[in-house]
C-alpha cells in the first residue's frame, strides 16, 4: 500500500517540504534508505545522511534547515521520533489489518464471537469458545474448549491456548506461545516411581499484556495462574503452575519462575532469571540478569548473583572476586616470606 507526502503529512500534522505527491511504500533507516522509501532525523550524529539518502520521503524536525542541497522530500514535525513512531504504529495496524474466517478451519457451532474476526487457515476454535470484538488469530493457531477471548486481542500463527484459559482486553500473543499447558507436577511413590497429579485449574490473562514468541504459561493445578494487567514477557519464558505475575512488571527472555512463586508490580526482571517456588517478589523489585532468587524479596530491592544478593554489594563483591588470582599470589609470597624468615 502507498502513502503520500501529503497523506504521511496529514497522519502525523505536519508540513510538507518538497513533492507533496512523492509516494512510499515502506520504511526504512536514515543511512539505508531506497526509492519508494520514508525514514526520520531525529538524532543529530546522523544529520550528513541526509544529504545522501535515497529515501524519498524524510521526517525532520520543524527546526531543521538544510545546508546542502537534498533529494529527498520533507516531512517536518515537532518530535521526529515521536512522529516516526506514530508512524510504525499506523504502518502496523495497515499490515495486520486482516478480516474474514480463511478456509480450512474450524468453528464448532457452541461458539459465539464479535464483529470484525479474522480467523487464519488451520485453526481450531473449540467448544463455547467466546471472542470479543475486533479479534485477530492468525493460520494454525488452536484455542480450546471454553477460552474466553476479550476485545482487540491478536493471537499470532502457530500460538496454542488450552481449554478454560481466560484472555483479556488489548493483549498480544506471538507465534508459539502456549497458555494453559499441565503445569510440572508428579508425586513419587515409595519406590521413586512418578505418578501425575492432574493439573485441573487454569491461566488468567488481564487486559494489555503482551506474550513473547515461544513463551509457556502452565495451567494452576487449582485456582489459576494470574498474569496481571499491563505485564510484558520477552520471547521464551517458562511461567510454572500458580505463578503470580503482578501488574506492569516486565520479564527479559529466558527467565524461568517456578510453581506458586508471587511476583509483585511494577517489577523487572533481567534475561536468563531463574526464580524457585513458593517464593515472594515484592513490588518494584530490579533482578539483574542471569540471577538465581531463593528467597523472598522485599519491596524495592535491587539485586543481582547466583544465589542473588543486593546489588550493590554483589558490585563491591565482584571486584575482589576478579582480583583472587592477585590476593592469592600475594598471600603465597607473604607465606614463602615468613617461612623463609622463620
Amino acid at each position: 500500500m502507498k502513502f503520500t507526502a501529503t497523506q504521511i503529512a496529514g497522519i502525523l500534522g505536519g508540513e510538507v517540504v518538497g513533492d507533496p505527491g512523492a509516494e512510499v511504500d515502506r520504511l526504512a533507516k536514515i543511512e539505508e534508505g531506497t526509492a519508494g522509501s520514508i525514514t526520520f532525523l531525529a538524532n543529530p550524529k546522523y544529520t550528513s545522511f541526509i544529504y545522501s539518502t535515497r529515501a524519498t520521503i524524510t521526517i525532520v524536525s520543524e527546526n531543521f534547515q538544510a545546508e546542502e542541497g537534498l533529494s529527498t522530500t520533507l516531512i517536518k514535525v515537532k518530535d521526529p521520533y515521536t512522529a516516526f513512531s506514530k508512524l510504525l504504529e499506523y504502518y502496523n495496524q495497515v499490515k495486520l489489518n486482516k478480516s474474514g474466517i480463511e478456509q480450512p478451519s474450524f468453528i464448532s457451532e457452541s461458539v459465539s464471537y464479535g464483529e470484525n474476526l479474522y480467523l487464519g487457515a488451520f485453526s481450531y476454535l473449540g467448544e463455547q469458545v467466546k471472542i470479543g470484538n475486533n479479534v485477530k488469530i492468525f493460520p494454525n493457531s488452536y484455542i480450546g474448549d471454553n477460552v474466553q477471548i476479550g476485545d482487540n486481542v491478536t493471537i499470532f500463527p502457530g500460538a496454542k491456548v488450552y481449554s478454560e484459559t481466560i484472555i483479556g482486553n488489548n493483549c498480544v500473543l506471538h507465534g508459539g506461545v502456549v497458555i494453559g499447558a499441565d503445569g510440572f507436577g508428579f508425586s513419587p511413590d515409595a519406590d521413586g516411581v512418578y505418578s501425575k497429579v492432574p493439573q485441573i485449574g487454569n491461566v488468567i490473562i488481564e487486559d494489555n499484556v503482551d506474550i513473547g514468541a515461544g513463551t509457556t504459561i502452565d495451567r494452576a493445578t487449582l485456582g489459576s495462574t494470574i498474569i496481571r494487567k499491563g505485564v510484558k514477557l520477552d520471547n521464551q519464558i517458562q511461567i510454572a503452575h500458580n505463578v503470580e505475575i503482578g501488574e506492569n512488571t516486565a520479564i527479559a527472555a529466558q527467565t524461568g519462575i517456578a510453581g506458586s512463586s508471587k511476583i509483585g508490580k511494577n517489577c523487572l526482571i533481567g534475561g536468563q532469571v531463574g526464580i524457585v517456588g513458593h517464593l515472594q517478589i515484592g513490588d518494584r523489585v530490579k533482578i539483574q540478569a542471569q540471577s538465581g532468587i531463593g528467597r523472598n524479596i522485599k519491596d524495592g530491592e535491587m539485586i543481582q548473583g547466583s544465589p542473588a544478593f543486593g546489588y550493590s554489594e554483589y558490585n563491591k563483591a565482584y571486584v575482589h572476586f576478579k582480583n583472587l588470582p592477585k590476593i592469592e599470589d600475594r598471600l603465597t609470597k607473604l607465606e614463602k616470606k615468613q617461612t623463609d624468615n622463620g
